[in-house]
């Protein structure tokens, strides 16, 4: 094993959070602000880039942490090390309701492509980098942009996602169409391409926009049904000044009515 070796335990159901212990010395990196809380005899120290022991000293370092800034994530990064003499236990959350999925990389084939935003916490040596899209259509049209996550290496990694997570293995040349906000993560063997929904009336008022995601086996991938972006834009879309909120309940109704002077 290159990365340490951690143990993890998940509590909850649509609002988890999952709990890693530390032997002595053993590290887990994380997102910043995803701490949820940790025992005494853990310390805390936020880098840059993903801790991994790659970077290859100040420049790689910085290299490392320019590269997160192109997934849209933070500068840096936050290690948590058991420096007790015992075991320690230390607790991440998911940033919005949805699953947290543990991932085994050596048992995934060393590496994982998952959505810009999905990554939550892993082993200390598990390199968090980019996944550029080679495909023009991909890139524009994916969902994701030209930039996925890539997550390497052969330890525990942690990612999350939006409502039910269905995980599904892909034979060789099966096909799977999803929607483009859907996709959570794959195995570097699937091919992931774009295709344009057929069918002028299905594409123009179809509700399911212009474009679909095609998978391709062999590999897993995992699916969300509930995307982030499609849950803001419900929330977006029953605020006040969008006219959604007045009618959402008595309660609110009652609120709003004695704001505006009803």
């Amino acid at each position: 094993m290159n990365n340490h070796e951690i143990d993890y335990k998940l509590y909850g159901d649509d609002m988890q959070f999952v709990e890693v212990e530390l032997d002595p010395n053993e590290t887990v990196v994380a997102e910043a602000g995803s701490l949820m809380m940790m025992e005494d005899g853990i310390s805390m120290e936020t880098i840059f880039g993903d801790g991994s022991r790659g970077n290859g000293g100040f420049m790689g370092k910085i290299f490392s942490a320019g590269k997160r800034i192109l997934t849209g994530e933070s500068l840096f990064m936050t290690t948590f090390t058991n420096v007790g003499s015992g075991k320690r236990h230390v607790s991440f959350a998911s940033p919005y309701p949805g699953k947290i999925i543990p991932m085994d990389l050596s048992e995934l084939g060393g590496k994982i492509i998952c959505q810009k935003d999905a990554f939550l916490a892993a082993a200390k040596g598990v390199s968090v980098g980019i996944e550029f899209q080679r495909k023009i259509g991909t890139g524009f049209f994916g969902g994701e942009g030209f930039i996925m996550q890539k997550l390497e290496g052969d330890g525990m990694a942690f990612v999350h996602a939006g409502g039910t997570i269905h995980k599904k293995e892909l034979q060789p040349g099966e096909v799977l169409r999803v929607d483009t906000g859907c996709l959570v993560g794959m195995t570097a063997g699937v091919d992931y391409n774009i295709e344009f929904v057929k069918g002028v009336k299905t594409a123009l008022f179809g509700g399911e926009g212009l474009f679909f995601a095609t998978l391709r086996g062999p590999g897993t991938v995992w699916i969300q049904s509930l995307p982030f972006s499609r849950l803001a834009s419900r929330v977006f879309a029953a605020l006040p000044h969008r006219g959604g909120a007045r009618d959402e309940g008595s309660l609110a109704k009652g609120l709003f009515n004695i704001l505006d002077g009803d």
